[in-house]
């Protein structure tokens, strides 16, 4: 554990030191110091710089930031002054800073000596040098660096974006992107103080992760706005943001049994859109105290302000008091539409989590990420099914966990904890694996071992740690000591620390006056796969349910163990996982499966979903026939619930694309309008916002996957009324969950005219959740007339960064036009990885996720072996790309068969 009082007493003693500061910030952009020598990155200068972590010899304990930022402008610029601990002598301190044009460079020391350095940045991800002609002493220096930078134009360190005739400048910092704009130690370990006063136009709104204190008149059109010093925080969490924004105040949150002091509650969102900020801010008060309530501690921060960026990389990021959005996330309005709302509450849930989970205990690198995100992503439902019991957040969980199961397949997938070396790694960390499988393994561990010994655990865990860092090993030692229960930890680690799922073949034996459940674990592997036996093993937590009601629960350890059961009766059917809260896949024998299927419908929501998933993923290995998985589709068919009946239909949409000639998918359209073609007309006007969910998911599926002609022309009509396209406009027409399906077919089926007309309506629209949803449905187009006008489309400034994205993602998931949307994107590359956001450039081998055939495998390797380069970290996602067509070829005959089983 890091000695976190003696880093807090010693920034105390380094106050009298500040005052070695004479020289004032620069009054402008353009004043100057001498200028610092910029050298270029050369083996050379590079000699030593680390590629990944810094050494720790020296080490931030608190800065002092003093910026002009003016987003009317190109650049902004000023002076940061950081205090930091020398471990031992050196000429050179290594640090971060990408493209920063450097002035001057000076060491202040306790002695009233100066000396002036030199800057290098030396590798492309921001490793910088800071060098002196001599050698500085170990202990206390304060470097003060004057710079400038440009805004960045493409959503990443600190950017600049036009909306509605305003510019408006934001930070997004996570993960490495504060080097962009602050010369510093931009890792989450190097956790420091940080006082900061910006300069702003004059009326404009400042926000950073302080109150603000002061706002002073500073010339020229300008203020001067000062915040309140931070509590020792990681750079990736640094908020600023400047601009024309509305400002919506509320009521301070009350203090409460955990906090003695108010949180005073603001909305920022765009010029203009301050009053869709009402149902975020209505529902934070109750969600913030039932963190504090579960956790038994206090919210860490003096303020909370919930910021819509007008463009945002990310859907949110979590930093500290000063939770930042895209606005598309919460912009909705004071009656979302349900899955709006949804979504919301989610992403919200998740933010606010973090102010614990990571904010004021974090973990010293990013191979620990889970330990943020994981557990941020698992407080999401727990809180939420406290505000809302009735609301289904127990099975939206479920099905994000089994979700995270699709990645986890796969042989090139990752551990949710291995190292990372490389910068260029680090965000290929933000996956389903580190989201989604640790939601899944923190709630196994949760439900096998009691939320009673787990959860207060965790206060204390965060009591420990605050305003420190915290590892894995760290994280496992106190839980142990905290629960008294080494197998807790022993799970965990076995899950954390190793990948794949884990597969357990069960079988019920019954004998006279005798029953038993008999598993065997292994790795899954599906058909095609590389994934060698190499005899892993897990602690798995294996709760089995009996057709009785009855529970049998049993560690398993081993490769192969036995339960036995109670005596009597051998019970009509077993589910190996109750309450489908195990992290782990399963099979049976055929005639086992066909009697728990027989009593699909007393299985809880979260059951009948790991019975479905198990299904799917059987199949897909060769282990399950036909004929049973449509079987699971029947019976699920059946289910009130949305999840449950939806889960199916969304694992069958993706082999439809696959394997179905137009026979099967005219069997399919048969089969979908028999299961659900009465329903869909029941749920049609319900005022139920889970019906109304599900009416809108239903109907896409049946207007884009089973083609129903009623659906389309259903869709394509709210369309057009909807944007006026031949009628009165309408918006009253289409809620903005059937924006994108409706959208997408009316592209499609109306005439060629309809695009010229929807790019016009987005063009006059000020709608965020439209703009993302239209989008998404342009790269959908049949018509290879508008391919021309659709590749300038994503070029040119019309669209945002993001927008072009999911617009090419959309258009190589389409089969029409999809080979043709290839060759433009390989003769394109360069152009368009110039366009996608910065941090998104590695996900690009994903564009070629929707191809099942040798010639293009050969096509994106060497695409990438080609252009590389300009998708930084793109390995993984190139791997696991590769591998996900291979497995489409290998599974091809399996794909087929289930084809002609329909109708059959």
């Amino acid at each position: 554990m890091k000695n976190i009082v003696f880093h807090l007493l010693l920034a105390l003693s380094l106050i009298s030191l500040a005052a070695c500061e004479r020289k004032q910030a620069p009054d402008s952009l353009d004043a100057k110091t001498h200028t610092v020598e910029q050298e270029a990155a050369t083996p050379e200068n590079a000699i030593g710089a680390p590629s990944g972590r810094l050494s720790g010899a020296a080490r931030p304990v608190a800065y002092r930031l003093d910026l002009t930022l003016d987003p009317r402008r190109d650049s902004f610029g000023g002076r940061a002054a950081i205090d930091v601990e020398l471990a031992e002598e050196s000429d050179t301190i290594w640090l971060h800073g990408k493209d920063l044009r450097v002035s001057n460079v000076v060491a202040l020391m306790a002695d009233d000596d100066d000396m002036q350095g030199t800057y290098e940045e030396v590798l492309d991800s921001g490793v910088a040098a800071i060098r002196f002609a001599e050698e500085l002493p170990a202990g206390m220096v304060t470097l003060r660096i004057d710079y400038e930078a440009d805004f960045d134009r493409n959503l990443a360190g600190l950017f600049k974006v036009e909306e509605q005739g305003e510019a408006y400048a934001l930070a997004k910092s996570e993960s490495i992107q504060a080097r962009k704009y602050l010369p510093g130690f931009d890792e989450p370990g190097m956790k420091a103080t940080f006082d900061i006063a910006l300069t702003v136009p004059a009326g404009y709104a400042a926000i950073s992760n302080g109150a603000e204190l002061e706002r002073v008149d500073a010339g020229n059109g300008m203020e001067k706005v000062t915040f309140a010093r931070t509590r020792p925080m990681s750079t990736y969490l640094l908020s600023l943001s400047v601009g024309p924004f509305d400002v919506v105040e509320r009521p301070a949150i009350p203090a409460n049994e955990f906090r003695d002091f108010e949180i005073p509650l603001r909305g920022f969102a765009r010029k203009g859109r301050g009053g869709d900020m009402n149902y975020i801010l209505d529902i934070t008060p109750r969600m913030l105290e039932v963190f504090e309530q579960e956790l038994k501690r206090p919210y860490p921060f003096k303020k909370l302000d919930i910021i819509a960026a007008p463009q945002w990389p990310s859907g949110a990021t979590e930093l500290s008091a000063a939770i930042t959005y895209r606005e598309q996330r919460i912009l909705v309005g004071d009656n979302p539409a349900p899955g709006a709302r949804l979504s919301l509450v989610g992403i919200h849930a998740h933010e606010l989590a973090h102010m614990w989970f990571g904010n004021l205990v974090t973990p010293p690198w990013w191979d620990d990420l889970w330990l943020k995100e994981g557990f941020a992503t698992w407080g999401t439902p727990l809180a939420l099914t406290i505000m809302e019991p009735e609301g289904g957040h127990d099975v939206n969980a479920a099905v994000s966990a089994l979700s995270g199961m699709v990645l986890d397949s796969l042989a090139s997938t990752r551990a949710i904890r291995e190292p990372i070396t490389e910068n260029h790694d680090i965000r290929n960390a933000y996956d389903a694996i580190t989201y989604r499988k640790s939601l899944g393994v923190i709630h196994m561990v949760d439900q096998f071992f009691g939320p009673d010994i787990f959860r207060p655990a965790l206060g204390r865990y965060i009591a420990r740690f605050a305003d420190g860092i915290a590892d894995s090993p760290e994280f496992y030692e106190i839980i142990a000591k905290e629960t008294g229960t080494p197998e807790l930890t022993e799970t965990f680690r076995s899950f954390v620390e190793q990948k794949g799922v884990p597969l357990l073949e069960m079988e019920l034996r019954c004998e006279p006056g005798k029953a038993s459940v008999r598993m065997k674990q292994s790795r899954y592997r599906p058909l095609g796969s590389p994934i060698a036996d190499k005899g892993q093993r897990w602690n798995i937590p294996v709760v089995v349910r009996l057709a009785d009601g009855k529970e049998a629960r049993h560690l398993l350890t081993e490769a192969q163990s036995e339960i036995p059961l109670q005596a009597g009766n051998c019970p009509q059917w077993i589910l190996p996982n109750a309450s489908g809260s195990g992290y782990y896949r399963w099979t049976l024998p055929p005639r086992q499966w066909d009697a728990l299927l027989a009593g699909f419908d007393k299985l809880s929501h979260t059951e009948a979903l790991a019975v479905i998933d198990s299904a799917f993923a059987a199949f897909e290995a060769g282990k399950l026939k036909p004929a049973t998985l449509l079987k699971v589709v029947e019976v699920s068919a059946q289910s009130r619930n949305r999840n449950v009946l939806m889960q199916p239909l969304n694992r069958l949409a993706r082999l439809k694309t696959r394997y179905f000639d137009e026979d099967a998918a005219a069997r399919l359209a048969s089969m979908a309008d028999r299961l659900y073609g009465q329903r869909l007309t029941q749920l049609a006007g319900s005022a139920d916002a889970e019906d109304k969910l599900l009416y809108s998911q239903l109907l896409a599926f049946m207007a884009k996957t089973a083609g129903s002609e009623s659906a389309r022309k259903l869709l394509a009509e709210k369309a057009r009324a909807f944007t006026g396209y031949g009628v009165t406009k309408d918006e009253s027409a289409l809620p903005s969950d059937l924006y994108q399906p409706a959208l997408t077919v009316a592209l499609q089926d109306l005439d060629a005219g309809f695009l010229g007309h929807l790019l016009k309506v987005r063009k006059e629209m000020d709608n965020p959740l439209f703009e993302n949803a239209s989008a998404n449905a342009l790269g959908t187009v049949r018509n290879p007339e508008q391919l021309k006008q659709l590749q300038a489309l994503i070029l040119g400034e019309e669209l945002g960064s993001r927008e072009a994205f999911g617009l090419i993602q959309h258009a190589l998931e389409e089969p029409a036009l999809r080979d043709r949307h290839w060759a433009w994107v390989q003769d394109n590359f360069e152009a368009i990885s110039k366009k996608v956001p910065g941090q998104w450039r590695r996900r690009m081998p994903n564009f070629a996720l929707s191809f099942c055939d040798k010639d293009k495998l050969k096509e994106l390797q060497d695409l990438f072996g080609e252009y590389g380069k300009l998708a930084p970290g793109h390995e993984r996602a190139l791997s696991q790309a590769e591998e996900r067509i291979q497995l489409c070829m290998a599974q091809k005959e399996q794909g087929e068969s289930l084809a002609r089983a329909i109708g059959g």
